[in-house]
């Protein structure tokens, strides 16, 4: 290591420590790595973090400077890092890739010195400052990247040329800036932003990292979307004292069992039942191994290559070992030791899916780049084995097919079964806050006798449509019980946030089934027919109520759904009464029955 001798410099990097902070598996809650983060920089006398590293530039010792925080952050973290078999994820400031003195290799022997292994350390590039040189600075990095180290684009979206970084780089890692993620779940440009973020990571075969999330919201967005991993005070806010620093944290597993529910964990057990254990290829593996893999396996036209630590980086396929083979310059180089012990030249990036990811979303990794054979399937980034193009349509199709006998044949959308398995589990559990909604028809039957069935289907559809495109939202449920009655369910939602979404869906569809009178009937306001007790009289025009029912997320015991039932008998009622045709009614915390 260059030594440090400006007595300056020497005595600001006395006053700096490192805290760090967990980024965690977003399906498991499970600590992935920590990330370094500079502190005290205003006890060594400079106003911010950013003052320092400019000044350090300027000086000319920013290269000398960040090997000897590299050699602090290391130090503090092996202990862990060797226990956990976790990452250290390491801030670069890019611009010393440009120093005159720059060298690698002394990261790489600082780590065998603690008996730690280049997997476990990631070198964060920042697109804050612009690149001079960008040919060398990737050379730099892929060689890097040859020699184990992973490599993460932080602060994604916050810079200068993103997505020109990422087009050369492939980076391992692509974080996320929080940005984009503070109010995500309240933002639908955002989403959108985010979504597209998430799907180019996930074709280029990098892991998503959602930087700051602070809310449970901000969480189930991300996880709805396909981050991978999840990084912010939600989780655990940085930590200088590293005996505090936790392996795994519950209240994520909590939060990710919530979604695990149901679909999602039925799509879990398909993708096991279709996926393919094939073999890996060890990075540490010769090229010769690689032929003899291929020999052995004639069948196989590719193999996953994993790490020592079982992470996959992609695969290497036949045809890219057979351009050196049947090349006479590349006879010679496949026969040079110190290009022969080298696969990751051969190495071509392959997307990566979680376990836990609903297959709609594998299906939509797989179909923006149909020169791949298929997906790499992991679990708390370890490979687990390959989904082909077949398996995966094979997995659509099965979850379709089960998703259809669960469908109101008419409004295609879920019936009893999935209704009954949402109310139930909203009333046992009573630690979450939940808004269930039951919507009825007005003066359905007079009209279906007097416009038949077929308008009547015509005006079932209709509102089906508009629960469609006024509801939605990750956290709600809507589904078709039968005939004319709807329902809808909401997570960790107010019920004043709600009302007014309800109220839109009521006054639109009313206003909407105008249409379907004739200009007589829409003129007088009402039709005449025959009521079920035979009395001929006067109907309004079709209007639907709604009965609103809050489940705090304080209660002490559950509602069973019979005293559920004999409680919506009464709401019901009460909301075709009024003049808003609706019922709010709170749960209270000792409810015990209907009177």
């Amino acid at each position: 290591m260059p030594p440090l001798d400006n007595s300056f410099w020497i005595n600001c990097l006395k006053h700096l420590d490192y805290a760090f902070q967990p980024i965690v598996n977003i399906h498991t809650g499970i600590c992935y790595g920590y990330e370094a983060l500079l502190r005290n920089t205003e006890a060594a006398g400079f106003e911010s973090i950013g003052a320092f590293f400019d000044c350090a530039f300027e000086a000319g010792v920013l290269h000398q400077v960040d090997l000897q925080l590299r050699t602090l952050a290391i130090d503090k973290l092996s202990t862990i890092l060797e226990k956990n078999h976790s990452k250290l994820f390491f801030n670069l400031d890019n611009r010393l890739l440009g120093a005159r003195d720059y060298r690698t290799g002394f990261t790489h022997d600082l780590l065998l010195e603690k008996n730690l292994s280049p997997e476990c350390l990631c070198m964060e590039i920042s697109e804050k400052h612009r690149w001079n040189d960008p040919v060398s600075t990737m050379e730099i990095l892929n060689t890097y990247r040859i020699q184990g180290f992973k490599i993460a684009v932080d602060d994604f979206g916050a810079g200068f040329s993103g997505l020109q970084m990422i087009y050369y780089l492939e980076p391992d890692f692509i974080k996320i800036d929080r940005f984009f993620i503070q109010d995500l779940c309240n933002d639908p440009k955002k989403r959108m932003f985010v979504t597209q973020i998430v799907n180019i990571s996930h074709l280029l075969g990098s892991i998503v990292i959602a930087e700051g999330v602070e809310t449970e919201q901000e969480y189930f967005t991300c996880l709805a979307i396909g981050c991978d991993l999840v990084q912010g005070y939600l989780i655990q806010k940085p930590q200088t004292d590293t005996s505090v620093l936790q392996r795994e944290f519950d209240h994520i597993r909590d939060l990710a069992r919530q979604n695990l529910r149901g679909s999602a964990s039925n799509d879990r057990e398909l993708i096991c039942s279709l996926m393919e254990m094939i073999e890996p290829i060890l990075l540490s593996h010769s090229v010769a191994d690689v032929f003899d893999r291929f020999r052995t396996g004639m069948q196989r036209n590719f193999f996953p290559v994993v790490n020592a630590r079982n992470e996959p980086l992609g695969a290497i396929r036949e045809s890219s070992i057979k351009e050196y083979a049947y090349s006479k310059y590349g006879r010679d180089l496949l026969q040079n030791p110190r290009f022969s012990k080298n696969i990751q030249q051969f190495v071509t990036r392959f997307p990566i899916a979680d376990i836990h990811v609903r297959v709609e979303k594998i299906l939509e990794i797989y179909s923006q780049n149909e020169t791949i054979e298929g997906i790499l399937i992991v679990d708390s980034m370890q490979y687990q084995g390959f989904l082909s193009a077949s398996s995966l349509l094979k997995a659509l199709n099965e979850k379709n097919l089960a998703i259809a006998r669960d469908q109101n044949p008419l409004s295609r959308l879920p019936g009893n079964t999935l209704i009954n398995e949402y109310v139930s589990r909203a009333l046992q559990q009573i630690d979450e806050q939940y808004i269930l909604v039951w919507f009825d028809f007005d003066h359905f039957k007079p009209y279906n006798d007097i416009y038949g069935f077929r308008n009547g289907d015509r005006l079932i559809l209709r509102f089906s449509e508009l629960m469609k495109s006024v509801v939605y939202s990750e956290n709600r449920f809507i589904g078709h019980i039968g005939g004319d009655d709807f329902f809808m369910g909401a997570i960790r939602e107010q019920t004043a946030d709600l009302l007014p979404v309800i109220h839109h869906l009521l006054t639109t569809f009313r206003k909407d089934a105008e249409s379907f009178y004739d200009s007589e009937a829409i003129s007088r306001g009402f039709i005449t027919s025959k009521g079920r007790d035979g009395v001929i009289r006067d109907y309004p025009l079709i209007s639907v109520s709604a009965v609103i029912l809050d489940l705090p997320g304080t209660r002490s015991r559950s509602c069973t759904p019979e005293v559920l039932s004999r409680l919506m008998g009464r709401l019901k009622s009460q909301a075709k009464a009024s003049p808003e045709k609706r019922c709010v009614y709170q749960l209270p915390d000792e409810f015990e029955g209907v009177s």
